[in-house]
């Protein structure tokens, strides 16, 4: 659709209830400077590398080294609005614990796709953080469902952020649960069908293949393999995708389940004669926690769904990767399905569109939106 105001032509794109126009004629995939941090351990020494410079003269890159023994502060760019944040620099990144005990409140949000913008300004308007990016969520939990990547481009902010969150939220006695999706997964495991090409040519630049911005090349990739892919905080469950019925009946624990995953976080999936039941089940997109889509697609009955509840001891399972209308209750409330189509750094829309995300206060539920609105659910 194309339509004229005052001399300008704009076109408008159909997304399901409301129309994206004006696109921020800065993003694209040709708009790389600061780009970065990528950082690099070699012979005890960080490598900080920043993509500079631009398509007509060209791209180089800034690098700084520093001894690992250093305390780093490393500071990451936004160019939409020309901001930026910083962080430090973890030296001995370690595994996550996957079970919890309950916080007073949790604000869950899951499927960003790489539009940090969005993201932030959720998470100000909610009281996760302030106008300064400083954590006011206090003994808060906040839970990240996964899929933070691909799509957008802006992934290396989004990833960054994440990493900022996870220190404020620890020195304020709160918590940020990273809970990888499958988009993740397969860009560790050089999957890059939905990526932006900004990562192709960001990491030709760098001298690296697109999946090493993702695995044990780069600290960032380092930081995703200590993630689960299912974890459990008080009496709630959060999982990407969901559990299948067939993992409960062989028997899989939480351990098990994450133990397997990370084992396999950067092989590509095949199926592979006599590979083991359990390892088939965690990892097949047909039962994987981070692909099933079975309480949304399958006839599955509450029996079904209670006897999943039953096993892991869970009143309610937090899901994503499916999108809903609305954040919703399924199940009579056993299933809360949080992934809602979301509005994009780059695009205006009309009417607005909001991203939601759950907030759950002293075992009450409730919808919450961009603009800090709630509505129990």
């Amino acid at each position: 659709m194309i339509f004229f105001v005052s001399g300008a032509i704009y076109s408008l794109v159909f997304d399901r209830d409301s129309f994206q126009y004006e696109r921020n004629p800065l993003v694209s995939n040709e708009n790389l400077d600061n780009e970065g941090p990528f950082i690099l351990k070699k012979d005890s020494v960080y490598h900080i590398k920043y993509v500079k410079g631009n398509l007509e003269n060209g791209y180089h890159i800034n690098e700084q080294t520093e001894k690992i023994n250093t305390d780093l502060i490393v500071k990451c760019y936004y160019y939409l609005d020309s901001t930026n944040f910083s962080f430090k620099l973890i030296k001995d990144l370690k595994n996550e614990k996957f079970e919890y005990n309950k916080p007073e409140k949790i604000i869950a949000v899951s499927d960003i796709e790489s539009d940090y913008k969005v993201f932030r300004d959720f998470l100000i308007a909610n009281k996760v953080i302030n106008e300064n990016l400083n954590w006011i969520f206090g003994k808060g939990h906040l839970v990240l469902l996964g899929d933070f990547i691909d799509r957008s481009y802006f992934t290396t902010q989004v990833l960054w952020f994440i990493y900022k969150l996870e220190q404020d939220a620890e020195n304020n006695g709160g918590k940020v649960h990273y809970i990888l999706g499958n988009h993740e997964i397969m860009n560790m495991q050089g999957d890059n069908r939905y990526a932006k090409s900004k990562y192709k040519t960001i990491a030709t630049i760098l001298g690296l293949k697109q999946y090493q911005l993702y695995d044990t090349t780069t600290h960032l990739g380092k930081w995703l393999q200590t993630k689960n892919v299912v974890e459990k905080i008080g009496n709630f469950l959060f999982v990407h995708g969901g559990i299948s019925p067939d993992l409960v009946d062989s028997k899989m624990g939480i351990a098990e389940i994450n133990e397997i995953a990370k084992k396999n976080y950067l092989i590509p999936y095949f199926p592979k004669r006599n590979r083991p039941k359990n390892e088939q089940l965690i990892l097949s997109p047909e039962t994987s926690p981070y692909w099933y889509r079975g309480y949304f697609k399958d006839d599955l009955s509450q029996n079904e769904i209670d006897k999943i509840a039953n096993y892991y001891k869970c009143s309610q399972i937090i899901v994503g990767h499916t999108v809903q209308k609305e954040v919703s209750k399924f199940y009579n409330g056993k299933i809360i399905g949080i992934d809602v189509k979301h509005p994009k750094d780059y695009y205006k829309y009309f009417p607005e569109l909001h991203l939601q995300g759950l907030l759950i206060d002293n075992n009450k539920f409730f919808r919450i939106d961009d603009e800090g609105k709630q509505t129990e659910i």
